[in-house]
């Protein structure tokens, strides 16, 4: 009983995720009709191309749509063995990082990200992948952000009890792992994310919402529903700050969402400026942060896991009591 109750209390946030969805307010841009893409997870929107992966169980390549028809017009075959990509972000020129970042069982030792050429045309690389660690063991993540400004990499972590935002060392080393920094508590159960044009703003997804943070400072400004999909697990923004979100299966939609006007107010403006953050405080950028964070997850959380607790102490009681 114990077990199912604990499942339970696991799954509330997953349902109320999908209770604040929406099946409006998204206009379909182009449907993916290669048969090949088949859990569309990552998103990047940029050269006039749409730019995605599958989810694990694929090898390691990255499609590259012609957004006028669905079709796939480039791949970049990077890998022939990777263990769960989940996500892309932004690189450079005509490049993008792929995150093979996936970890449901929290048992890799390091996790990978890898900066691959993309475009028109069938392309084979070798590029260098270089390993992230977390400081306090494996986790679970679907999310890669790349900042506009300075091109530094962050990884939300998918976690039902309080997701986090860490960074990369500045300059990733190909030789021996690279350990990550934590930033602050973000999204529960974040499947994708990305940074807005101005740098001072990104935004993270799970399966229903969006939700808007100030940067560096992590502040919550703003939460909106998402039209309904079959499991949402990509969003992109462009330079112009239009947003994009794509979904897991066959065939699917690519949509563009509108930005509710007090966010759009709020990111608008500006061009990329990695030192500032809102309320005059500098950019915790290349300090070194402290392994544990001193700010608090949200209550919820231990609401849940204490009620969890006092159900199973019940349970125990009246058993004895039977006995």
């Amino acid at each position: 009983m114990f077990d199912r109750l604990l499942a339970g209390v696991v799954a509330v946030p997953f349902l109320l995720g999908s209770a604040v969805g929406s099946s409006d307010g998204g206009q379909v841009e182009l449907t993916f009709r290669d048969p090949e893409i088949v859990e569309s997870s990552g998103l990047v929107v940029r050269d006039g191309l749409v730019l995605t992966v599958n989810d694990s169980g694929d090898t390691g390549r990255v499609f590259a749509v012609d957004p006028a028809t669905g079709e796939t017009v480039g791949v970049t075959h990077w890998s022939e063995e990777s263990f769960d990509v989940e996500a892309l972000a932004p690189g450079p020129d005509d490049t993008v990082w792929v995150g093979d970042i996936g970890d449901n069982d929290e048992a890799r030792d390091s996790i990978s990200v890898t900066r691959v050429p993309v475009g028109r045309g069938e392309r084979t690389v070798d590029e260098d992948s270089y390993e992230l660690v977390y400081p306090h063991g494996a986790a679970n993540a679907e999310t890669l952000l790349a900042h506009p400004g300075t091109g530094r990499l962050y990884v939300a972590t998918k976690d039902p009890f309080g997701g986090e935002l860490f960074e990369a060392p500045e300059v990733l080393s190909a030789d021996e792992p690279n350990r990550l920094r934590p930033l602050g508590h973000v999204l529960s159960i974040a499947t994708d994310g990305a940074f807005f044009p101005d740098g001072k703003h990104l935004v993270l997804r799970d399966y229903s919402r969006a939700v808007v943070y100030t940067f560096p400072g992590l502040v919550e400004i703003a939460s909106f529903p998402l039209p309904g999909q079959q499991q949402g697990e990509g969003i992109a923004v462009e330079a112009d700050g239009t947003v994009h979100i794509c979904t897991e299966g066959q065939y699917t939609d690519v949509l563009q969402v509108p930005l509710p006007e007090d966010v759009r107010r709020a990111v608008a403006g500006s061009g990329p400026s990695p030192a500032a953050s809102p309320g005059g405080t500098h950019s915790r950028e290349g300090e070194e942060l402290p392994d544990v964070l001193d700010t608090e997850r949200p209550a919820w959380p231990w609401l849940l896991t204490g009620l969890a607790g006092l159900a199973a102490i019940g349970v125990l009681i009246r058993s004895l009591r039977r006995r």
